[in-house]
């Protein structure tokens, strides 16, 4: 799995988990959960999601590494 397979699943699932974002609203190196004004429980619902996805589980004291789209696949891909 390369970066930008990684990065269509973060979007896929950061659709699902909030249908009233449109894609081109997520920008690769913003904070998501302030750009897009994701709450913390629905941030926690991607990263559940996406461990189901990719089976790598993000725990609580590397979330400050998983800010951003950009951020996120880059952790994903060291995990992998």
């Amino acid at each position: 799995m390369n970066k930008d397979e990684i990065k269509s699943i973060i979007i896929k699932t950061i659709l699902e988990v909030a249908p009233d974002i449109e894609e081109q609203e997520i920008e690769p190196n913003e904070n998501l959960q302030q750009s897009l004004e994701i709450d913390s429980f629905d941030f926690l619902k991607i990263l559940t999601q996406m461990n189901e996805e990719i089976s790598i589980e993000v725990p609580e004291s590397d979330y400050s590494k998983v800010g951003t789209l950009e951020d996120m696949a880059e952790y994903f891909m060291q995990q992998i």
